[in-house]
């Protein structure tokens, strides 16, 4: 018996996508998601984000709250909010990324002189390789290692200087199409970041870095236990939980009033220039969600227009079939330097992920058998 994939009837989120959820009317959670904001009052969250500052401005002689930055739209525009709306007086972080862009160190620097207080951490290179690789080979996740540290290490601050508030960005799951379970819940737990954020992997690939590195090498990827949680109160949340999230606003503010500069041209794989220019690896991470899921980069940006009403659905189509199958071909070297792997390692790991539902091999390419839109079907048993 044959499987269905299908397309939202609203955006282009595909039934392929983990967690995603649809309607009667085929609108997947994202889009009915968009539908509720637009509803909702949201004055009582709006309470509710104003008693959560209240309860722990000043907690902290020095800072209120964390928000983890990378001079992007996202973090530079709450931490804006934070400040210049609530008074706050947040300390900003960022976890280094591995191949870091000229544009992204500009873009940070940028926004710490636009008043900030921060701290970088470089957790150690060579576990971050090693934790990149390991995540690119055993999940088809080339920045795995990265992801993690983003959580932990921050974390980790946290409770080293006594904060006890995080401000994430946006819900993903909840935004973009997935998990709806932390929709009306303003607080996240380290459980829902190993399970739905690090893909059930977490433990597995701390595991196999055990048997190479020693707690020290390893501390800012590891979560503090059960007893330091205990012992400290620590508070997760996203900001998109608080108001209605707009990227597009975000990259408004941030260009403003914190420096924000776009790539002169598209980035690879889409065709927006604002978002997720700090790293290089981002093109490689979306390129392997379309080999493995059937959408891009392309995709992902299309649904944010649609849903916040600046594009028609026959327009990001026509997009996506322009944009979503780019191969990240300008940072091929990098990638092969950074992973110590010669291209024919780095194509068999590729061609491990590829669906092969989905996608044939045309040229030493990967080529959808699907015309994005169309719904078909493909052998169940596959």
């Amino acid at each position: 018996m044959g499987k269905k994939i299908f397309w939202c009837k609203n955006c282009l989120n595909m039934s392929t996508r983990p967690r995603i959820s649809f309607d009667e009317r085929g609108f997947c959670n994202a889009c009915q998601w968009a539908e509720e904001k637009k509803r909702m009052d949201w004055s009582v969250r709006q309470k509710e984000l104003e008693t959560l500052l209240n309860k722990y401005r000043g907690y902290n002689k020095a800072f209120d709250c964390i928000v983890p930055v990378s001079g992007g739209k996202d973090g530079s525009y709450i931490s804006y909010q934070l400040k210049h709306k609530y008074g706050m007086n947040p300390l900003t972080v960022t976890v280094r990324p591995p191949l870091e862009l000229e544009i992204g160190q500009k873009n940070l620097l940028n926004f710490i002189n636009s008043g900030y207080q921060h701290i970088h951490i470089t957790p150690e290179p060579e576990v971050m390789r090693e934790l990149n690789k390991y995540g690119f080979i055993e999940k088809g996740f080339p920045y795995y290692g990265w992801l993690i540290a983003i959580l932990t290490a921050v974390i980790r601050v946290a409770l080293n200087f006594n904060i006890p508030l995080i401000f994430y960005a946006e819900d993903g799951e909840v935004e973009y199409g997935g998990s709806t379970e932390t929709k009306n819940i303003s607080l996240f737990t380290i459980e829902y970041i190993k399970r739905v954020y690090l893909e059930g992997g977490y433990k597995q690939a701390i595991d196999a870095m055990m048997e190479r590195f020693d707690y020290g090498r390893l501390y800012f990827w590891l979560f503090p236990d059960d007893q330091e949680i205990k012992e400290k109160e620590l508070y997760l949340t996203h900001w998109s939980y608080f108001e209605n999230w707009d990227p597009y606003r975000n990259y408004l503010v941030a260009k403003k009033y914190c420096g924000l500069i776009e790539q002169e041209e598209t980035n690879i794989g889409t065709f927006t220039n604002f978002a997720q220019n700090d790293q290089a690896f981002y093109a490689l991470h979306t390129y392997l969600m379309y080999l493995k899921f059937g959408f891009g980069r392309a995709t992902q940006d299309a649904g944010i227009e649609i849903r916040r009403g600046a594009m028609t659905r026959e327009q990001a189509i026509n997009l996506v079939k322009l944009y979503d199958n780019q191969y990240p071909e300008p940072f091929i070297d990098l990638y092969l330097d950074y992973y110590k792997m010669t291209k024919e390692e780095f194509d068999a790991v590729l061609d491990k992920w590829a669906n092969k539902d989905l996608f044939e091999k045309i040229d030493g390419r990967w080529q959808p058998k699907f015309e994005v839109g169309v719904d078909f079907e493909i052998n169940s048993d596959s």
